[in-house]
C-alpha cells in the first residue's frame, strides 16, 4: 500500500492501474490517499483500461497531484441511446391512439 505522492514518484508521467485502499469525501469528490499499484498502463490502451476496471480499481494519470473522483449525485442523470431519441436529438414519445 503507498501514497499516491508515491505512486507518483515511482511510475512518473504515465497511466497507471491502482486498487483503491482508502479515501474520504469532501462534498462532491472522493480524496483517494492510499492505493495499491498493480501496473502500468499504455497510454493508447488508458481509456479502454479505465472503462473496463473492475470495482475499487481505477485508471489514474501521475501527473495529477491528486488522486480525485468527482461524484455524480443526480440519480436522474442517464445516458440515453440513439433508438431512445428521435432524429433531432429529442427524447421519443411513445405514440398513442386517442381511440
Amino acid at each position: 500500500m503507498m501514497q499516491w505522492q508515491q505512486v507518483r514518484e515511482l511510475f512518473p508521467d504515465q497511466f497507471v492501474l491502482i486498487s483503491v485502499i482508502e479515501f474520504h469525501e469532501e462534498d462532491d469528490k472522493k480524496v483517494i490517499t492510499e492505493v495499491a499499484p498493480i501496473r502500468e498502463v499504455a497510454e493508447q490502451e488508458a481509456n479502454r483500461e479505465f472503462f473496463n476496471a473492475k470495482a475499487g480499481h481505477l485508471v489514474y494519470h501521475t501527473s495529477n497531484v491528486e488522486c480525485i473522483v468527482h461524484l455524480r449525485r443526480d440519480p436522474l442523470m442517464r445516458v440515453l441511446s440513439r433508438e431512445q431519441l428521435d432524429g433531432d436529438g429529442y427524447v421519443k414519445t411513445p405514440s398513442s391512439s386517442l381511440f
